[in-house]
């Protein structure tokens, strides 16, 4: 089981690494590729990718509800269910990535009207950036939809290695296209239409000449049957809400730190927040294999092993957890340096800053071990309900505890309500579910 357990979980946190290291590739090209206007660059950049990052991380659910599904067929060997998935995941998902095309200009607007910095040179770079990267935004969904299919299957091999694929590509195109050629911030954007568009041919091709005997032939008429359909959306929107509740979480977050008004206390926020990212590119791994094991063994039926999974998924997260504790505790400060761009601020008053609120960054990792293994559990089970109701409930606490403590303590109540809201998503996860004991009683059933 632990071998089934790293199989999955292992690819998915090289792949989860991939990404902030393009991310630094980037920015280091975009700082070289504008000549002289490579501050505005980076700041033109930074604002483009969360842009496309609030449009990625809300079509996220096609992964999720694809996932689920498809490992409760595999594990059912039902063929034809898990190919009538694959079909509905691609619909559904070139179908949301064309609207989002054809939205582009009311979105772009309105984005480039919320995210306005003042500077005509900046918001014309962003603009720049957001209408030529929005041909990429359907392959990128397209993506989501494979991605979620493979896991299904068992498969975390593949999606790694085009994980791999499109960031590299990414990443010399954008030399390519930025340095090499003349076309600044446009370029690294072109860079991503070609990485994903590409990504998506290789998936195609890989799935075709990998699961050709595993797929069976069906009709249209039962990929878009009505009740399946139905489930599939019902699933989906349990998670567009329990995502829009995360993006919510995460901007307030932003938010409260600007708020502040001390730029020490928004730089230390913005790099601490960043602490807690690595640590979860970790678990998710094995948020990852709960989900494809647990449905997995739901449709084989087979209980005994779905309680291993679960209970040695958890234990790895919390030894994951206990690791970065130990990491954070003995090694925070030179980890925190690292992750000072320069021109952010001073570096001794910002480790004066951070050495007040490091006690949370510690505590973090163990308050939330638990919810990346029961958000893997909910999605493999396609308990959807679940996760959408605990992550409302811990929204709810987020914001009672920031806005109720903050006049009291300060920034304290911000991470206070950060900590809790991650701690209370397991908890809620956990004891909705009838302390797991619903999704083992659905594999025990005969």
């Amino acid at each position: 089981m632990n071998r089934e357990i790293l199989r999955i979980a292992i690819p998915n946190i090289i792949s989860n690494v991939t990404v902030p290291l393009m991310g630094i590739a980037s920015t280091f090209i975009a700082s070289r590729a504008c000549g002289g206007d490579g501050t505005l660059a980076i700041g033109a950049l930074s604002i483009g990718v969360t842009i496309f990052n609030f449009i990625y991380w809300n079509c996220s659910f096609i992964r999720m509800g694809t996932s689920g599904l498809t490992a409760q067929a595999f594990g059912a060997g039902d063929h034809k269910e898990y190919t009538l998935m694959l079909w509905r995941a691609i619909i559904v998902a070139l179908g949301v990535g064309v609207v989002a095309f054809m939205l582009q200009y009311p979105i772009g607007e309105l984005s480039l009207w919320f995210m306005d910095t003042g500077n005509s040179e900046t918001n014309q770079m962003i603009a720049d950036y957001f209408y030529t990267r929005i041909w990429a935004v359907p392959a990128g969904i397209m993506l989501f939809a494979f991605n979620g299919w493979l896991t299904g299957m068992q498969n975390a091999v593949v999606p790694m290695i085009v994980a791999i694929l499109v960031n590299l590509l990414h990443i010399g195109c954008s030399y390519l296209f930025s340095i090499a050629g003349t076309m600044g911030l446009e370029g690294i954007a072109l860079a991503s239409v070609v990485a994903q568009w590409t990504g998506v041919a290789v998936m195609v091709a890989i799935i075709y000449f990998g699961y050709r005997k595993r797929i069976v032939r069906v009709s249209m008429r039962e990929v878009v049957k009505m009740s399946a359909m139905r489930r599939f959306f019902s699933i989906n929107g349990d998670i567009i809400i329990r995502t829009f509740c995360l993006v919510a979480v995460y901007t307030f977050f932003t938010k409260a730190s600007a708020d502040t008004g001390d730029a020490n206390i928004l730089a230390v926020n913005t790099i601490l927040l960043q602490l807690f990212t690595l640590f979860s590119y970790m678990n998710d791994g094995f948020a990852y294999a709960a989900e494809a094991l647990t449905g997995r063994f739901i449709g084989a039926r087979d209980e005994v092993s779905l309680r291993r999974c679960i209970k040695l998924c958890l234990v790895w997260c919390f030894a994951v957890s206990f690791i970065f504790i130990g990491a954070y505790i003995g090694w925070w400060r030179d980890i925190f340096m690292l992750l000072v761009e320069p021109g952010q601020g001073d570096s001794a008053t910002l480790l004066s800053v951070a050495e007040r609120y490091i006690g949370w960054i510690i505590a973090i990792p163990l308050a939330a071990a638990m919810p990346f293994v029961m958000d893997g559990i909910m999605v493999g089970a396609t308990r959807s309900r679940i996760m959408r109701n605990s992550m409302i409930w811990s929204s709810v606490a987020f914001f009672v505890i920031l806005y109720g403590l903050s006049w009291l303590i300060g920034n304290n109540a911000l991470w206070l309500a950060f900590t809790m809201y991650m701690f209370l998503r397991g908890v809620f996860q956990y004891f909705m579910s009838d302390r797991l004991r619903d999704i083992y009683r659905e594999a025990g059933e005969r």
